[in-house]
This record gives structure tokens, C-alpha cells and sequence, in this order.
């Protein structure tokens, strides 16, 4: 019998890489001459996305990539509440006789949406406020 490794695939648990996904490809030196003494310096370089990065850079492509994530999952928050709230004002028409707790699940869920909405324009001003400390400019209305 041969010992062959048995993957199995779950939803959430994926195999781990064994080394990590952002591991250092390679050890930037620099070495300068001030006076009498000699200063070196070392940087890591990142890949992400076939795109070589420093330290600096690799940690604020992380953090814009954890903005726009989160940006995405408040807006199916959002619409996830919003459709429950569709749903439970249906249901109130449809079901006059548990009509008054279909009206507060609607009420409920209608602030759910209106809060998850408040947490997208708070990831997106989060995401802007990234991107101008690298430089982009963004037009502003107002």
C-alpha cells in the first residue's frame, strides 16, 4: 500500500500553504557611507498578486484589500436585512393574525439594514482615507 496524504475539502477549513502566502522573496540591501562610518540597511520584499512590494507597501495593500472585503460583506448585510424586511411587511398583510410581531421583525430588520449601511460608508471613508495617504486623489462634491 502506498501513504498517500488524504485531502479532504471543507467550506471554511482549506489546506494551509506551508509557507506563507506573502512569504519574503527576497532581502533588499543598502549600504551608504556617511563620514567615517558605513550604514546598511535591509527591506523584505513582498509579492502579492504578482506585484513586488516592501514591508511598508505589502501592510497597506493588506489593509485596503480588508477594507474593500469588509466594504462588500456590509453591503450584503445591507441587502440580506433589507429583503428580510420586504419579507416580514409581506408577511404582515399575508398573516393579519400575528400581524403586530411581523411588524416589529420588519422594524427590526429595517434598522439592521440601516445599520449595515452605516458600516459600508463607514469601510468606504476608511478605504478613501487609505488610498489618499498613498496618494490618490478623489474628488470630492461637497
Amino acid at each position: 500500500m502506498s501513504e498517500e496524504k488524504h485531502h479532504q475539502h471543507h467550506l471554511f477549513h482549506h489546506d494551509k500553504p506551508e509557507e506563507s502566502q506573502f512569504a519574503a522573496l527576497e532581502v533588499a540591501y543598502s549600504e551608504t557611507t556617511y563620514g567615517d562610518e558605513q550604514v546598511t540597511q535591509t527591506a523584505d520584499v513582498y509579492a502579492v498578486d504578482n506585484v513586488n512590494y516592501s514591508e511598508l507597501e505589502h501592510e497597506k495593500a493588506l489593509k485596503e484589500k480588508n477594507h474593500k472585503r469588509e466594504e462588500h460583506l456590509g453591503e450584503l448585510g445591507a441587502v440580506a436585512a433589507g429583503a428580510f424586511a420586504l419579507y416580514e411587511k409581506h408577511e404582515a398583510k399575508k398573516d393579519p393574525e400575528h400581524a403586530h410581531r411581523h411588524k416589529i421583525e420588519e422594524e427590526i430588520s429595517a434598522a439592521a439594514a440601516v445599520g449595515a449601511g452605516g458600516f459600508v460608508f463607514h469601510e468606504k471613508e476608511s478605504k478613501k482615507e487609505a488610498e489618499e495617504g498613498e496618494g490618490k486623489k478623489h474628488h470630492h462634491l461637497f
